[in-house]
């Protein structure tokens, strides 16, 4: 078979380093492709990244309703943190005099944190921004702050981040087209900030940000100036931000293909089970969202025939689990019935079970794109998800 077929080895490393042991410190392996779809393994020093990969997002230093090793049972490799909301509390210094984010959360596997630059844009207070960077006021008690590239990278560092995300400006969707371009520029010029801050940290990894909105020939023109910067791995980034979904795949059925190859590629924010399979199919291999945890605060859960709302009275007598295929522990060990009352009663259990199953099946959904791209039958394992996802919640006899 030839490297990069479905079923084959395809074993291609990118972004190698090796310490003076001789030892990987961060590599990507590209095992198997099917179409854009492809498969591969992430290492790092704290351990491998099975790609397709989702992230769940522990915004400040907990993926909310969860214990981490509740989170790694359900099968995540890697979690994701905020650069906005740790620098606010507890503070970047703190987390590194009490040993960094993974011994602060207790987490051992790796984290990505963000650089930031979303939540100044979405969550910050007065932003002005500037060449240097921008100065905002915190959404928590409206303390005054800058961040600039060099600042983002010294807060990741101090986090200690196994994957840092280059500081950029992400401008919401709709917006006109020369706001997009000066505000890709920017980035651009701040990416290039961000690889001379980050210097060399042996055993992580930076990457960089794709912007650019919905523009093709500016998304081309990102792109170049990242290659040329050179990161480990790209993200796709100014998406998800308004755009709806259709535009978002049109975007996508290219713009992974601009960046390259050999590294790893992920796109930020993302999202709803069928926004993850599309943007696999088009070649993605890394994405985050805090849906799934959000949804299960809200009584909301995931499964293959699509959104259930454990809010709604027909729940309130039924025997069955959410979802009788499923092996979390809210579908093993509890009815719908059970699950409906709690929410309704506002019991912590109702949050905690809700996020468990979400977060076990959108690990279920990767793992069953992983073996379908590595045997070379992704389109048949999509059309089968859209399949069963038509066919809606199925009501109680």
């Amino acid at each position: 078979m030839q490297p990069g077929k479905p079923g084959g080895p395809g074993l291609r490393i990118a972004g190698a380093r090796r310490n003076r042991r001789g030892m990987t410190r961060f590599a990507f392996s590209l095992n198997a492709t099917d179409g854009a779809a492809r498969t591969g393994v992430i290492r790092t020093p704290r351990g491998d990244i099975r790609t397709p990969a989702f992230m769940p997002v522990g915004t400040a230093a907990t993926v909310k309703a969860m214990l981490p090793e509740s989170v790694a049972a359900t099968g995540a490799d890697i979690l994701l943190g905020n650069t906005y909301h740790l620098m606010l509390r507890p503070g970047a210094e703190r987390v590194a005099r009490l040993g960094g984010l993974h011994r602060f959360m207790n987490w051992d596997k790796p984290i990505l944190t963000d650089s930031g630059g979303f939540q100044v844009m979405s969550l910050a207070e007065l932003r002005k921004l500037t060449e240097t960077g921008v100065t905002f006021r915190s959404h928590v008690d409206g303390s005054r702050h800058e961040l600039t590239p060099e600042r983002s990278m010294e807060i990741q560092r101090l986090l200690g981040s196994d994957i840092v995300m280059a500081f950029d400006e992400c401008p919401a969707l709709p917006a006109d087209r020369g706001r997009i371009a000066d505000s890709m520029r920017l980035s651009m010029r701040w990416a290039q900030r961000s690889r001379d801050a980050f210097g060399d940290r042996p055993g992580h990894a930076l990457f960089g940000i794709m912007q650019g909105g919905l523009e093709r020939d500016l998304r081309e023109e990102s792109a170049e100036a990242l290659r040329t910067i050179g990161f480990d791995g790209y993200a796709i980034g100014g998406l998800a931000v308004g755009e709806g979904q259709a535009a978002m795949f049109d975007c996508l059925d290219y713009a992974p293909g601009l960046l390259p190859a050999e590294r790893p590629r992920y796109l930020m924010g993302v999202g709803k089970p069928d926004d993850i399979v599309g943007a696999v199919k088009r070649g993605v291999d890394m994405m985050d969202c805090v849906l799934p945890s959000r949804s299960g605060r809200t009584g909301q859960a995931w499964t293959g025939r699509g959104q259930v709302n454990l809010k709604n009275a027909r729940h309130a007598e039924d025997p069955r689990p959410l979802d009788e295929a499923c092996t979390c522990p809210a579908c093993r060990g509890y009815s719908r019935a059970y699950l409906h009352h709690v929410f309704r009663a506002g019991e912590m259990i109702s949050g905690m079970l809700l996020t468990w199953h979400n977060l076990h099946y959108y690990q279920q959904l990767m793992a069953g794109m992983r073996a379908a791209i590595a045997e070379g039958r992704f389109a048949d394992w999509e059309a089968e998800f859209h399949a069963r996802r038509a066919e809606g919640d199925i009501e109680p006899r």
